[in-house]
């Protein structure tokens, strides 16, 4: 016998006196046996919220909520309802209960006793946004009415179109009702049920959003501000910190259900993963910017390629999670991890005395300080639940962490503005010594000047006697000049002849016969003589660009390059040469491949190392590549005379 069965005309529970003292004594035995079967599972020590018109508000706790685990997932409504289950129900020992067993379906009971009179509308609300199917039977006369809600349905099956779960209660309902929640979730799942009138529902519904508007509102602003900032600057902290802030918002609009009403109301198999995607995110982007911001890569590079490694291993653990098992994305307190340490970063830089990363110390502690408390209500199984505060903690204590990193981030900027500014001081005063130090070397010079000026007047006096008396001897010697003159022209054009003569039986020596490196210098003392000789014989046929084919061009901004003047591609003159990209100077180079070419690639490389005075084994690498040069073209060297070097040095 259920209390739901008794007459319309009999309200009340069993307990009414009225009605037992008007049953049959048969009757009075199964009431008696039902009243001790109740005793016995608690039910009557279960605590009775009263509905009235009085009542705003009322958040169930501890006694209050009576529940039961079914592992079988398989009791139905009638099942739990029969006394050998409904004793099984036991109270609340935490003011939020909890479904701890992902496998396991969860009953949850609560007793109502409605007033004679109700003028207000009332509902039961659920908090948790990520249970994934709650049936609930609610009393009305005569049965029960069940009604299905949780985040395996689409959004706009709800009655009432709100990021929590809402049963509306009828006026209806019997004196006295027990409401029934069976609750199945792939993740551990709070029951936080509250009684509220539905005018105090649309007040405080319309509030909550109006919170949520200034809280993502925030979110978008910083984030706004700082990707200008990032554009502005191309600093890669604020591109990071507007990447981890909005990931941030990202995880707050998953786990508070605000996404599922307003991102992907008809694709419900994203609630199961999208929070993890989001932590991986807050994750990824807080290290990356602690990274940034404190430039570990130079003040702690061990701590660097840890933070490295702890991305890499996240990284694929994202990936076995999102790709093999999505259950292993509520293990959702692995996110304390990178926030420890973030934060243990911030206090070893400012141990070293870098000054931004005391806001950054200051706001992850914050952050640090919501995760703290957001474990221990997970450890003590809700007994330090208090309320909204502790509930939003991790959201206020991100609006915090916010502020006071942007904090951080404009003291960073401070600290390179003030470094500018000093160093532009320093400019400024060195700018003001070289114009003093440039004023007295002017002054001194002026004064050496007139010295100077004075001592050539008593000098010129002098000079113009000695110039009369040289008219007369140059009148002498200018007969002998011109006859000097005719000789000396003579003389030159021999000198130029010899010249010549010397400079190519000096060539033809330097490509015929073995030289010392001193010798060798007189033909091609220095780079730009070396050079110069690449580029005589690189181009001797004229110029053509090797990627478009074109035939004009400009001189390039190295020594003897040349730049297209259709695709400006700067060809170098050791570019299709033997020279390319070599590491010694290009004299030694050149003298180098002579010996070797000189000496048929017999001379050995200590040798060419004890000439040279390079290493050995360089010389041994720069022999044997000319070596097989000169093997491989041995056709084309034979009886090549002068013309040896063209041989060896282009490329084909």
């Amino acid at each position: 016998m259920s209390w739901s069965k008794l007459p319309d005309d009999k309200p009340g529970f069993l307990l009414n006196r009225a009605y037992i003292c008007k049953v049959s004594f048969s009757n009075r035995l199964l009431l008696l046996f039902t009243l001790l079967t109740l005793w016995g599972s608690g039910a009557l020590g279960q605590s009775v919220v009263r509905v009235t018109d009085s009542i705003d508000q009322h958040i169930f706790s501890y006694n209050e909520i009576e529940y039961f685990e079914d592992p079988t997932d398989k009791l139905s409504f009638d099942q739990v309802q029969q006394p050998s289950i409904a004793r099984l129900f036991k109270p609340s020992r935490t003011s939020t209960p909890q479904t701890k067993r992902i496998n396991s379906s969860y009953w949850f009971r609560i007793n109502l006793h409605y007033a004679d009179t109700l003028e207000k509308d009332f509902l039961l609300e659920m908090f948790d946004q990520t249970i994934d199917n709650i049936t609930a039977y609610i009393p009305v006369k005569g049965g029960y009415t069940k009604k299905v809600l949780g985040d395996d349905l689409p959004f706009n099956q709800r009655t009432i179109k709100h990021k929590n779960f809402e049963f509306l209660l009828s006026r209806l309902q019997p004196a006295d009702g027990v409401v029934y929640f069976k609750i199945k979730s792939r993740q551990s799942a709070d029951l936080i049920v509250v009684l509220r009138s539905v005018n105090w529902f649309i007040e405080y519904a319309l509030y909550e959003y109006i919170m949520f508007g200034v809280f993502y509102g925030m979110i978008l602003i910083f984030s706004l501000y700082n990707l200008l900032m990032f554009i502005a600057v191309n600093q890669k902290q604020y591109l990071y910190y507007v990447l981890y802030i909005l990931s941030i918002a990202f995880y707050e609009l998953s786990s508070d259900g605000i996404a599922y009403q307003y991102l992907w109301p008809g694709h419900v198999e994203w609630n199961q993963y999208a929070f993890g995607v989001a932590l991986y995110s807050v994750s990824l982007f807080s290290l990356l910017f602690t990274k940034e911001l404190l430039y570990l890569r130079a003040k702690a590079p061990r701590l660097n390629r840890f933070i490295d490694a702890v991305l890499i291993g996240g990284s694929v653990c994202f990936l076995l999670a999102f790709v093999f098992d999505k259950t292993l994305f509520n293990y959702k307190l692995i996110a304390f991890i990178p926030l420890s340490i973030a934060f243990c970063s911030g206090v070893y830089i400012r141990r070293q005395g870098y000054r931004p990363a005391r806001f950054f110390v200051l706001g992850y502690g914050f952050l640090f300080l919501g995760f703290m408390i957001k474990l221990l209500i997970v450890l003590t199984d809700g007994k330090i639940n208090i309320g909204a505060l502790s509930y939003y903690s991790l959201s206020i204590c991100f609006i915090l962490e916010m502020i006071l990193l942007s904090f951080a981030i404009g003291d960073r900027v401070r600290l390179l503005k003030k470094k500018r500014d000093t160093a532009q001081r320093r400019i400024l005063l060195q700018m003001k010594e070289n114009e003093r130090l440039k004023d007295n070397i002017n002054k001194e010079l002026e004064t050496q000047v007139m010295l100077r000026t004075r001592e050539v007047r008593e000098k010129s006096a002098i000079i113009e006697q000695q110039n009369e008396d040289l008219l007369e001897v140059n009148a002498l010697l200018k007969e002998q000049a011109d006859e000097i003159a005719r000789v000396n022209a003579l003389l030159a054009q021999d000198n130029i002849e010899l010249q010549s003569d010397i400079e190519k039986v000096s060539r033809a020596r330097v490509l015929s016969a073995e030289v010392s490196f001193d010798e060798f210098s007189k033909i091609y003392p220095d780079e730009e003589a070396c050079y110069k000789f690449l580029s005589d014989l690189k181009w001797s046929k004229g110029y053509e660009c090797i990627k478009c084919g074109n035939t004009h061009y400009f001189n390039g901004h190295q020594l003897y390059s040349r730049r297209c003047s259709k695709c400006n591609y700067e060809e170098s003159v050791t570019t299709n040469t033997i020279f390319h990209n070599s590491r010694i100077p290009i004299n030694k180079a050149l003298y180098l491949l002579f010996l070797v070419y000189s000496s048929n690639g017999k001379i050995s490389s200590h040798k060419l190392s004890e000439l040279l005075n390079i290493r050995q084994s360089t010389c041994w690498a720069y022999s044997d590549k000319f070596k097989k040069v000169m093997e491989s073209r041995k056709k084309d060297l034979k009886n090549a005379g002068e013309k040896g070097w063209s041989k060896l040095v282009l490329l084909k």
